[in-house]
């Protein structure tokens, strides 16, 4: 048996929190088989103690059985996360340089596709604009759009064409769009309508890398970055990439949605980014005769906070006009400011700066 070999069965043993394997993470360092011996040695960085003994167990279980194995031998080294200087108020270590002008990143996470994820960190963008405009500091919120395939952002924004560059060859930066006093980048300004996005892991990890690094951010008061679904690549190069200060888990009330939305705030958990709390999406629905109707069930967002021991950040309603305000680039934040959902929004915007700015971190 060759060492390509018995990676290739490795590969079946996924990183705790994640959908990636150990091997494309590069995690295993050697492998090899001798008179009956299976050896095998890992190199990670984490905190959890918990990681490395459930990482050996499986190793050991995909690996018994195998013809001509008669023993495993599984070594483990296990260093602390290589930290940098988070941004001023940060709290959350990466591995990589990330821009010094940004205050606080939160990530925008749902586990989950179909909950209305993008719509929502539309939304509460533009909500922080006008938050922070009114608190004397406009033109301080950022939008990251890493949905690297089926990226929304720009349309619900009402922004289209190509970012301007700065600079040439390895200095040149991205200057990102801007609208509704929201600073926005996204996959989507710099693809083809009709191209498809069809990429492996490493390079989805450089493009959020890129999004991070090589663009020109300005001085933020907060950058929202908008997640695909699931718990893979993206997920992974970012909290690598940037130091968060945080993420928000988007759900809908019923239990196909809050099922998956916990998984993806252990995850959060698991990389040591702090739970800022949990946004429930589409709660109600109130018809015009002012009716409420709760069609996807109830208390799922709240339930879902207290499992990962966090906060209910608010409900969002399902109103046709949030609906209308994303197809059209005018979301209902900025279309209808005075409407109920609006409000809703700004509550949670608020909600969310008083959270961040806590003397004490936000650790779950």
């Amino acid at each position: 048996m060759t060492s390509d070999e018995i990676k290739e069965h490795l590969k079946q043993v996924k990183y705790p929190g994640f959908s990636r394997d150990i091997v494309s993470f590069g995690l295993v360092r050697s492998a090899g088989f001798f008179d009956g011996t299976v050896k095998v040695a890992l190199a990670l960085a984490s905190n959890d103690p918990k990681t490395p003994l459930q990482l050996k167990t499986e190793v050991e279980q995909v690996l018994r059985g195998l013809p001509g194995v008669k023993d495993i031998l599984v070594e483990i080294a296990v260093s602390a996360p290589k930290a940098t200087t988070p941004a001023a108020g940060g709290n959350m270590a990466g591995t990589a340089a990330a821009p010094k002008t940004i205050q606080y990143s939160i990530a925008i996470a749902s586990g989950k596709g179909g909950v209305g994820k993008s719509t929502f960190a539309v939304n509460l963008a533009c909500a922080l604009a006008q938050v922070l405009t009114f608190a004397g500091r406009p033109g301080r919120v950022g939008l990251m759009d890493c949905d690297i395939y089926g990226p929304s952002v720009p349309l619900m924004m009402g922004l289209s064409g190509r970012p301007e560059v700065e600079g040439q060859g390895a200095d040149a930066m991205l200057v990102p769009m801007e609208r509704h006093g929201v600073k926005v980048i996204s996959m989507g300004f710099l693809v083809d309508d009709n191209t498809p996005v069809v990429w492996r892991g490493p390079m989805i990890m450089k493009t959020i890398q890129q999004f991070v690094q090589n663009v020109k951010w300005g001085s933020l008061d907060v950058l929202l970055v908008d997640l695909p679904p699931g718990t893979g690549d993206a997920q992974l190069s970012l909290v690598q990439t940037l130091p968060l200060d945080g993420a928000v888990i988007v759900t809908t009330p019923q239990a196909a949605a809050t099922n998956v939305a916990r998984k993806g705030g252990l995850m959060f958990q698991k990389v040591n980014v702090p739970l800022l709390g949990v946004a429930e999406n589409m709660s109600y629905f109130i018809d015009p005769a002012g009716q409420k109707h709760e069609l996807f069930g109830t208390g799922g967002g709240i339930a879902t906070a207290e499992k990962l021991g966090t906060v209910m950040l608010g409900q969002v309603p399902l109103m046709p006009e949030i609906r209308a305000g994303g197809d059209s680039g005018e979301p209902i934040v900025v279309s209808s400011p005075a409407s109920p959902s609006a409000q809703v929004f700004r509550e949670i915007a608020e909600t969310l700066l008083a959270r961040l700015r806590q003397p004490t971190p936000l650790r779950t």
